[in-house]
């Protein structure tokens, strides 16, 4: 091929000079049958196809009024998101439920240290019922409040009586005898004088 030599783009139907085409050893001239701006915009627009494609796979169109969720996978109605101005539908990318999840695990991991799993290893070893009132699924974690240590999987009202005794095992000695029957009542021994018990 010589100098001034010309080339038809199939895509753009210009006469260009043979440099303004790409190589391509299929060929018989040895060029691209596109000129370089032409293969270019091909490209640009055979990815962008392709990316819109790939996203159809991932998340197929969804009814009006609902939303799919990218951490479940669940289609689910618009009311089961969290309002987010930011985003262009105006909707969280994650549905409420998981949402909840996640914030669980970050609290776990925030607060004691712990996995969701390490949780459920807890309550597995306390044969999954809480220790204290014997019911099943706890699920409130329990901690010494002034050494942070984790003490094992409470049910709510569990977790929060000892809340509420700030964790004072005399307290509840108290408690556990008022609650028996063994009545706290001061005694009058003399005139404006009485006796607690002991």
């Amino acid at each position: 091929m010589g100098d001034g030599e010309s080339k038809r783009c199939s895509r753009c139907r210009r006469g260009l000079s043979l440099e303004a085409f790409g190589r391509h050893r299929g060929r018989a001239d040895g060029l691209q049958d596109y000129c370089r701006q032409c293969a270019r915009e091909y490209a640009k627009q055979w990815d962008k196809r392709k990316r819109h494609e790939r996203r159809l796979l991932k998340y197929p169109p969804t009814p009006a009024g609902y939303k799919l969720c990218r951490s479940c996978g669940q289609v689910k109605p618009h009311s089961e998101w969290h309002r987010n101005a930011t985003a262009s539908d105006g909707l969280s990318t994650r549905c409420k439920q998981c949402k909840a999840t996640e914030g669980r695990a970050g609290h776990l991991k925030r607060k004691y240290g712990m996995t969701v799993e390490g949780r459920q290893a807890l309550v597995d070893e306390q044969f999954g019922i809480c220790p204290i009132c014997l019911r099943p699924d706890p699920e409130h974690v329990d901690h010494d409040h002034e050494t942070g240590r984790v003490r094992g999987v409470l049910c709510f009202s569990c977790n929060a009586a000892l809340g509420q005794f700030r964790d004072r095992p005399d307290v509840m000695r108290r408690a556990a005898a008022y609650v028996e029957g063994n009545v706290w009542k001061p005694k009058l021994v003399a005139p404006g004088v009485y006796r607690l018990p002991s």
